[in-house]
C-alpha cells in the first residue's frame, strides 16, 4: 500500500541532487471571494506540498514550477488563467478548479491542449462520463447523496425534505439526489432552493416543517448557505434530523453555523477530519496524521477537507511523474490513469480508463457533530 504523504513520497523517490531543470505545472483555484474557505486551504497546500519536494530535490533531479493563480471563484477567471496556464506558462499539468463552475470551465481547455486536469471539484459531471485528459480528487455529488440515503435507510427515514442551493454544485448534487433516492425507497415530499446569496432560509424550512410526514431534512449545497440553513433550522425548532453534503465538512462550518446549531448534524466526510479516531490499522491513518502536521506547522491552523483534495491531488501527479518518467502530457496522463492502490486523505486511489476518480463509496465516513467536534457514525 502506498501513501500519500508528502514525507512518504519524497523517501520512496529517494530523491538527492542539485535541480538540473524543472517541470511546469499550473494551478488555478479560488483562494480569495465565496469560495475562499475552500480555495485558501488549497493554494496553502500546494506552496506547501512543492517546497518541500523542491527541498528534497525535486522529481528525479528536477524542480517543480507552481504557477498559481487566484480565480477568485469566477468560471471566467478560470477560464482564461487555464488558457494562460496552457499558452504563456507551458505546464505539463493543471490542478484546479475549486467550485464545480470554475472545474467545467477549464475543462474545454485542458481537453483541447490535451493537458492533464486534476479538478479539486465535486460534481459528478466533471468525470462522468469520463473525460480522456480530467480526473479529479473530491467524491462525487452522487456518492454523498448515496451515503446519506444509506444512513437515512439504517434509521428507518423513508420521507424527507430537500433544500438546496441553486449553485453549481447544490444544482448538481440536488439532481443526483433526485435520481437516486428511489433506489433507497425514500421520497422527497418538499423540495425548496435558496440562491448563494440569501441570507435567511426561514420561509424554505417552515414550508418543509409545515409538510405533513416529513422525518429528516436534506441540504444539498456548499458556502455559507448550509450554515444559514442550519441556524434557521434550530430557529424553528424543527425536531427532525438534518444532514449536509460533503460540500461543507470543515471546522468552517461549524463555527459558521455556531456550535449549538449544528449539534446533530450528519454528513459525509474524508478520513482527513477524523484523523484520531481511525484504527491503527487503517491505510489512511499515516497519511492523514502527516498531513495535519506539515500543515498545522507550516500555518498554525488545522487543515480542512478541501485542502486534503489539493495535497492528494499534487501527490497523484508526483507519482504519476515519477512512474512516467517523462515530463510530456501523454505520458502524465497515462500514469495517473495507472494509479493503483494509492492511499490518501480522502480515499485509496485506483484508477483506470473507465474511473477518473478511483475510489468508491466506503472511502466516505458518516460524520455527525456532537460538542463542536466530528465524530464518526459507527
Amino acid at each position: 500500500m502506498k501513501t500519500l504523504t508528502a514525507l512518504a513520497t519524497l523517501a520512496a523517490l529517494g530523491l538527492a541532487g542539485t535541480a538540473g531543470a524543472e517541470i511546469r505545472i499550473g494551478a488555478t483555484v479560488s483562494e480569495t471571494g465565496p469560495a475562499a474557505f475552500l480555495g485558501d486551504p488549497e493554494a496553502k497546500t500546494l506552496k506547501m506540498m512543492v517546497e518541500k519536494l523542491n527541498a528534497a530535490g525535486g522529481i528525479n533531479g528536477e524542480q517543480i514550477a507552481l504557477t498559481l493563480y487566484d480565480d477568485g471563484g469566477d468560471p471566467n477567471k478560470a477560464r482564461t488563467f487555464a488558457t494562460r496556464l496552457v499558452e504563456d506558462d507551458e505546464v505539463v499539468a493543471i490542478i484546479g478548479g475549486t467550485t464545480t463552475g470554475a472545474s467545467m470551465s477549464i475543462i474545454p481547455v485542458a481537453e483541447d491542449a490535451e493537458i492533464p486536469f486534476i479538478s479539486l471539484a465535486g460534481a459528478i459531471e466533471i468525470i462522468d462520463p469520463v473525460k480522456e485528459w480530467v480526473f479529479k480528487t473530491p467524491h462525487t455529488d452522487r456518492m454523498a447523496c448515496q451515503k446519506i440515503f444509506e444512513d437515512m435507510q439504517a434509521q428507518g427515514i423513508s420521507k424527507i425534505g430537500m433544500i438546496s442551493g441553486t449553485d453549481g454544485f447544490g444544482a448538481s448534487m440536488r439532481a443526483q439526489c433526485l435520481e437516486v433516492v428511489g433506489d433507497y425507497g425514500i421520497e422527497v415530499l418538499a423540495d425548496e432552493s435558496y440562491g448563494p446569496t440569501d441570507a435567511d432560509m426561514t420561509p424554505q424550512l417552515t414550508n418543509i416543517k409545515n409538510t405533513a410526514g416529513v422525518q429528516a431534512v436534506l441540504n444539498p449545497g456548499f458556502g455559507q448557505g448550509p450554515s444559514v440553513v442550519t441556524r434557521n433550522f434550530r430557529q424553528l425548532a424543527i425536531d427532525l434530523p438534518l444532514y449536509q453534503s460533503h460540500g461543507v465538512a470543515s471546522k468552517g462550518f461549524i463555527d459558521l453555523a455556531g456550535p449549538e446549531a449544528a449539534e446533530g448534524v450528519r454528513l459525509p466526510g474524508t478520513a482527513l477530519l477524523v484523523g484520531d479516531l481511525l484504527a491503527d490499522d487503517d491505510p489512511q491513518k499515516p497519511v492523514v496524521t502527516a498531513y495535519v502536521e506539515e500543515y498545522q506547522a507550516a500555518y498554525g491552523e488545522a487543515p480542512s477537507t478541501f485542502g486534503g483534495y489539493a495535497h492528494d491531488a499534487f501527490a497523484i501527479l508526483v507519482d504519476a511523474l515519477t512512474r512516467a518518467g517523462s515530463a510530456e502530457p501523454e505520458a502524465i496522463r497515462d500514469a495517473i490513469e495507472q494509479t493503483a492502490g494509492l492511499a490518501g486523505t480522502t480515499g485509496v486511489v485506483t484508477m483506470t480508463p473507465e474511473d477518473h476518480l478511483g475510489f468508491d463509496l466506503s472511502a466516505f465516513r458518516m460524520l455527525e457533530i456532537k460538542d463542536g467536534a466530528w465524530t464518526l457514525v459507527q
